[in-house]
């Protein structure tokens, strides 16, 4: 089938090529032009500008949405309301707020456009194992783009969810999930490291790779990293979160969910990036005040 892809950074990139070979008809748009005839080469058609991706689209034009959340997808959503006619299909592949994915819908079906919100997991390993994808927001669309869909995702690695907003919402919780888990084996790494044993956790991640009840593709990914970087002294112990583990903790508090494990993990993301933390010099002042123990001046 005949899709367009508006964002070409290291996932949607990837994307456009691994619909190339599915044998799919991939216009690629992205303001940067360098990567743009890049993929071209490559065999996807190159648009110079959102109408002149629009402009090469037969109808019903489809186009995946894959620019960073936030006012980014906003600004490009809205433009291509202005572009695209009755039926046309545009998708939010990137990690968007649900309630603004159900807002880009509403917006959109007032000018008969369908919507789709795809949640999208993969990174850059996608193109050669595949996306998984959440998918919610108008079922008919679903079923015209589906073809594209199964090419971009594993066997199995595809979900319809129902209305809009739900395939944003359960790539926020997935991803809230991941801080858990990433955080959980941060620690156990940290314990291992800190005793008397001296663990080479390349060949630890090896052996539980293999078999372990705690094996997984994260787990995959720490043993690659020790393999390059034993020590893992070529990076800063800082930790970014890009909203996904935020949006999962507000949304536990609002349904009265308890979720003290994701919200411990994202917490500790705020800790990583503090290197001179007030709150630890309040505890070592508290605890000098009341038992005299000794506190290390800066």
């Amino acid at each position: 089938m005949q899709i367009a892809i508006v964002g070409l950074g290291k996932m949607g990139g990837n994307m456009v090529k691994r619909l190339l070979g599915g044998g799919h008809h991939v216009v690629a748009f992205d303001r940067d032009a360098a990567v743009v005839d890049k993929l071209a080469k490559e065999g996807a058609t190159a648009a110079s500008s959102l109408a002149d991706m629009v402009a090469k689209l037969a109808a019903p034009r489809t186009v995946w949405v894959m620019v960073p959340s936030g006012k980014p997808t906003d600004t490009t959503i809205e433009e291509l309301g202005k572009l695209l006619s009755p039926n046309d299909i545009v998708i939010d592949g990137g990690n968007s707020n649900f309630h603004d994915s159900i807002r880009h819908s509403d917006e959109l079906a007032k000018k008969q456009i369908r919507f789709l919100d795809a949640g999208t997991s993969g990174g850059i390993w996608g193109l050669e194992v595949g996306y998984c994808l959440m998918v919610g927001g108008d079922k008919s669309a679903f079923d015209h783009v589906e073809p594209a869909l199964a090419t971009l995702a594993p066997k199995d690695g595809l979900g319809y969810f129902g209305k809009a907003g739900a395939g944003h919402f359960a790539k926020m919780v997935h991803n809230g999930i991941e801080y858990a888990m990433m955080q959980a084996y941060a620690e156990g790494f940290e314990l291992l490291k800190a005793t008397e044993y001296g663990y080479d956790l390349r060949q630890l991640t090896k052996v539980w790779n293999r078999g372990s009840v705690v094996r997984s593709w994260l787990l995959e990914l720490a043993e690659h990293a020790f393999n390059v970087d034993p020590e893992l002294a070529s990076l800063k112990p800082y930790v970014e979160d890009s909203g996904e583990g935020r949006w999962t903790v507000t949304e536990a508090i609002a349904h009265s969910v308890p979720v003290p494990t994701i919200s411990a993990s994202l917490f500790a993301r705020f800790v990583s990036r503090q290197e001179n933390s007030f709150a630890m010099r309040v505890l070592a002042a508290l605890r000098n005040e009341f038992g005299g123990h000794a506190v290390r001046k800066a």
